[in-house]
């Protein structure tokens, strides 16, 4: 392990900027009833922000101790196990309730997912992926996307076998292997997709916005309405009328759609820089690290964070087909912003540990010598 250094502090200064937006547009968004989510959405990050700064202190080369990852993934497979078990909330088996208190275990996966592909990778040590390495990898993955999928949450396995998919990629697999995984997935698309109605009129409604804006189509719809009312400087803060029960889960999947309408262009560019900014800063981190875990981890989890922000953000412009998914750091939501806050306490950790500067990057050397 590379000589300690103080953690990046752009990349502190963009998530705190980003949690306190998210809370300020949280306020805004809520009112009346929605004040208990407000409390709870300040709990959350204060807590969030705390993990953070706590979990950047661990050593990131603790998470590549099979003891720790493999106690990691059975927590992660016994959470969403519990979920499908626990009592249906919107007939959908996506929480797991204890008392007054509720979590998303799938959320906890995406961070899973990561450790485990960046550790998979890294024992291989350049070597060409063995069908027996493969079977193991695919198995805990697949294991994984498969109880996520029963909750059911689209959404999230499909953001978790992008995130798997672009980490396999850095990591050297082979184009031939995705070849093979389309293939695959033509018959997980007709089981998944087009059999599920709800699912497959979400598509057509993606296609033509047209139809059925009553029905599948209406939150993409309220969505733009939102967003293109907003102009170039928007109504003004509080000042959304598509909250007023009109666009549904305005404080969690469609916060970006109130955002555009309140501050208009001006507002969603400049939560988009943040967000770019973050990503380039991550990419940085983890192409400076000295080893290939700490590599592979930081682009993990980049990938992770802006994976989901871009599908929650095309969502909102009618670029993707509805599908539920919080914006990091931004949507309500106690899950998602802890296990982010979580993965950049570990992204800071590995920017703490750069590789010597007089030396060359790990990857461009021979596996064979770590």
């Amino acid at each position: 392990m590379s000589d300690r250094i103080a953690p990046d502090r752009t990349i502190s200064l963009i998530v705190l900027l980003l949690l306190g937006f998210g809370m300020v547009m949280t306020s805004s968004v809520s009112g009346g009833e929605l004040q208990r989510v407000v409390l709870k959405q300040a709990i959350f990050t204060v807590l969030g922000v705390a993990i953070m700064f706590i979990v950047m202190r661990i050593d990131y080369d603790f998470y590549r101790r099979p003891i720790v990852l493999g106690a990691f993934i059975v927590l992660t497979y016994a959470l969403l196990v519990g979920c499908l078990i626990s009592p249906p909330i919107n007939n959908t088996h996506r929480w797991l309730v204890v008392g007054p208190l509720r979590a998303q275990p799938s959320e906890l996966a995406k961070l899973a997912v990561v450790l485990f592909t960046a550790f998979s990778l890294t024992r291989l040590k350049g070597r060409d992926l063995r069908r027996r390495d493969l079977a193991v990898f695919l198995g805990v993955i697949f294991g994984i996307l498969g109880l996520v999928l029963s909750q059911p949450d689209f959404g999230t396995a499909t953001s978790i076998g992008l995130t798997s998919a672009i980490l396999l990629f850095l990591g050297g697999l082979k184009i031939r292997y995705y070849g093979l995984a389309l293939l695959a997935a033509i018959p997980g698309f007709y089981l998944l997709v087009y059999r599920v109605d709800y699912r497959w009129k979400r598509i057509l409604a993606f296609f033509d916005s047209t139809t059925n804006v009553r029905g599948s189509g209406y939150q993409v719809d309220q969505s733009l309405i939102a967003v293109g009312s907003g102009g170039i400087g928007g109504k003004g803060f509080a000042q959304s009328t598509q909250k007023l029960n009109f666009l549904p889960e305005a404080h969690n999947d469609f916060i970006f759609s109130i955002i555009g309408e309140e501050l208009g262009l001006i507002g969603v560019s400049s939560l988009l820089v943040l967000f770019f900014i973050l990503f380039w800063k991550g990419v940085q981190v983890s192409l400076r690290s000295g080893t290939p875990f700490g590599t592979l981890v930081g682009l993990g989890i980049t990938s992770m964070i802006v994976v989901q922000m871009l599908i929650n953000v095309s969502v909102a412009l009618g670029l993707m087909p509805a599908k539920g998914m919080p914006l990091p750091f931004i949507s309500a939501g106690g899950s998602s912003l802890l296990v982010n806050t979580v993965a950049v306490g570990i992204l800071l950790n590995i920017s703490s540990h750069p590789r010597n500067p007089h030396e060359p990057p790990w990857y461009k050397k021979r596996y064979e010598k770590y």
